[in-house]
């Protein structure tokens, strides 16, 4: 799944540079590279633990 992720993430961004290099821009097609971007990014941050975490379960005790 990581991978996909990484995949998705990459394809955007290639997608986003090239449409914006591009002498008519289609702000359509920029949008969504956008938009996959960030999805993928949100997924592959979630897989990221908290630094917090292990702060607020020290504190309770």
């Amino acid at each position: 799944m990581k991978k996909i992720n990484y995949f998705i993430l990459v394809i955007s961004i290639l997608i986003a540079f090239y449409e914006i290099g591009q002498s008519d821009k289609n702000v359509i097609i920029i949008v969504i590279a956008f938009v996959l971007f960030m999805f993928s990014m949100m997924r592959l941050s979630s897989k990221i633990p908290s630094k917090n975490l292990d702060n607020n379960n020290e504190n309770v005790d």
